[in-house]
């Protein structure tokens, strides 16, 4: 009798054990930059939040750096189920909507706060959902900051001192059209390419925030850095539509919940990482850092005027007007 009721036994914690496992939801959040970047440090947090909310119920598992796949594949992984979190630079979304180009425009948004009003507004908002059909559900976006210009050159300050360098860019084609207006040559190029590119002078220069400067070494082989702010480089954290609605209810909103707070924590901390980052680099004293009059500031915008109207049309008129009000 007690060996029957030890095997039964047994077999019963196994049968529970194995309930357990198959109602345990596992995340796979891939993404492209370091841990130590916002993105990074705000992708920990959710798995953190998400884990503390819902026990046993979810395991998150973060994969940095490009350590399960590069940004020319993520959005297909994600597509396909292979992983269920993805958060990509917004230029990443041109072929699901257009309308997201509004973020790559050159100038248009002054600083990081005018970005986070537009974001949190009802055309940002809208924004999120805009490429459901198309099986991409947008959960947050994420702060990493504004776009610096660096060269292989001495002087950065004008635009035609681009002209005729070759410099590397996001798949974007609002991108592309802002490079090709400055007479420069852009390069598409994954982010995991870019170093070994500036080194061996593949290409002559890049655009990011100082974070990704600093934690992918770019200022190690640039000779000038140029304070533009010419542009953001945001994320949207982006979930397989069908996997999201196919989640439970109590889990869904443990992770919604998890990613709010993870959003606030990440966007909050993604200024300091940046400020903290551009120091290290002036510190360095490798590449020096060029800071730009209002002069040269106005010469910019005025250069990059065309590339706006080339994509009204596509963005709309209204989303435009929208963002440029967020400054205010």
């Amino acid at each position: 009798m007690k060996v029957f009721a030890s095997v039964t036994a047994g077999l019963l914690a196994g049968t529970l054990a194995l309930g357990t496992a198959q109602a345990q939801t596992v995340i796979k959040f891939s993404h492209v930059v370091a841990e130590n970047t916002p993105k990074g440090q705000a992708a920990l947090k959710f798995k953190e939040l998400a884990e503390k909310k819902l026990p046993g119920k979810v395991t998150v598992q973060v994969f940095p750096s490009s350590q399960l796949f590069g940004d020319a594949k993520e959005l297909e992984a994600l597509l396909l189920g292979d992983v269920q979190f993805i958060a990509p630079s917004l230029s990443k979304f041109d072929r699901y909507t257009k309308k997201l180009q509004v973020f790559d425009l050159p100038f248009l948004f002054e600083d990081v706060d005018a970005v986070d009003h537009f974001q949190s507004g009802p055309q940002g908002k809208a924004l999120l959902e805009s490429m459901k059909s198309r099986g991409l559900l947008g959960l947050a976006y994420w702060h990493n900051g504004m776009k610096e210009l660096s060269t292989n050159k001495d002087v950065l300050k004008r635009p035609e001192d681009v002209k005729g360098l070759k410099f590397r860019i996001q798949a974007s084609d609002v991108l592309e059209a802002q490079f090709r207006q400055l007479g420069a040559n852009p390069q598409k190029m994954a982010f995991s390419e870019v170093y070994q590119a500036l080194q061996t002078g593949v290409v002559d220069g890049q655009e990011n925030t100082w974070s990704n400067i600093y934690s992918q070494k770019f200022f190690e082989v640039q000779k000038t850095v140029a304070e533009t702010n010419h542009g953001v480089i945001d994320y949207m954290v982006v979930a397989n539509a069908k996997w999201w609605d196919g989640l439970p209810a109590d889990v869904k909103k443990g992770l919604s919940e998890a990613m709010a707070e993870a959003t606030a924590y990440g966007n909050k901390i993604a200024n300091d990482i940046n400020e903290a980052d551009k120091k290290r680099i002036a510190d360095a004293g490798k590449a020096k850092i060029q800071k730009l009059s209002k002069e040269d500031v106005a010469a910019w915008r005025a250069a990059m005027e065309p590339v706006w109207k080339k994509f009204e049309a596509d963005i709309g008129r209204d989303l435009i007007d929208a963002a440029l009000k967020s400054n205010k």
